[in-house]
């Protein structure tokens, strides 16, 4: 395919993003870029390193020593911080919680959306987040803002972890946990969660991931083939 664009995909938290974006690059033999990791693989630097997030001394100083990759491990993309895989890490709820403070400071979003930008320059590229249309990469062919019910989004991030961990948490924490990303994500000063107006609504309530991945797939066909 010699007519390559770039997909953006932005939305709230457990509506399907990341699943659905990594599906969407394979089937396109696109390059698939978790930006919402990144956040994660630094939130979990700064975890490691017994940095506060009120010490603004201490994260200026540590972000250049922060290095990000995605490679596949098997058929599955991993993050790697470091040259470390941390992909099972990041996803545990303790960098949940806090990784929405982490992604709001201007300081670690300027560092992160450069290198984002700089994997979306040749193309071909599939990437999911909360900015990703409106800052990372404005230009994108394509754009898609994934939406769903809160109830529907806290029960599969409880499957997701199951699955991951073995370990069921509760509903209510998971929920709590949900809303309380959303505020802040939204409300942030630096490159709030908004829909952008060229952005493609999609709500993933009663879509199957089948469904969503077809529905951007084939938007994404229509495009390159014209």
């Amino acid at each position: 395919m010699t007519n390559k664009i770039n997909i953006a995909i932005d939305g709230y938290s457990a509506c399907g993003k990341s699943s659905t974006a990594k599906r969407v690059a394979k089937k396109l033999s696109y390059i698939y870029i978790d930006s919402g990791a990144m956040y994660r693989a630094v939130t979990l630097y700064f975890q490691q390193h017994l940095i506060d997030l009120d010490n603004l001394e201490g994260i200026e100083n540590a972000l250049p020593k922060i290095e990000i990759d995605f490679k596949k491990v098997g058929d599955v993309h991993h993050t790697f911080l470091n040259d470390v895989d941390v992909e099972d890490e990041i996803r545990q709820p303790r960098v949940a919680a806090i990784v929405s403070e982490v992604a709001a400071m201007s300081n670690v979003r300027r560092k992160l959306v450069e290198q984002q930008q700089k994997m979306a320059a040749q193309k071909g590229v599939v990437m999911e987040g909360r900015d990703i249309g409106s800052v990372v990469i404005p230009d994108a062919e394509l754009k898609f803002f994934m939406t769903a019910d809160v109830d529907v989004r806290t029960k599969r991030r409880q499957d997701e972890l199951l699955k991951k961990s073995g370990k069921l948490f509760p509903l209510e924490e998971l929920k709590a946990n949900l809303l309380h990303r959303d505020r802040i994500d939204s409300t942030r000063e630096d490159s709030p969660l908004t829909k952008v107006v060229d952005a493609i609504e999609i709500d993933t309530t009663h879509l199957t991931l089948e469904n969503q991945i077809d529905l951007i797939y084939n938007k994404a066909m229509q495009l390159v083939n014209n």
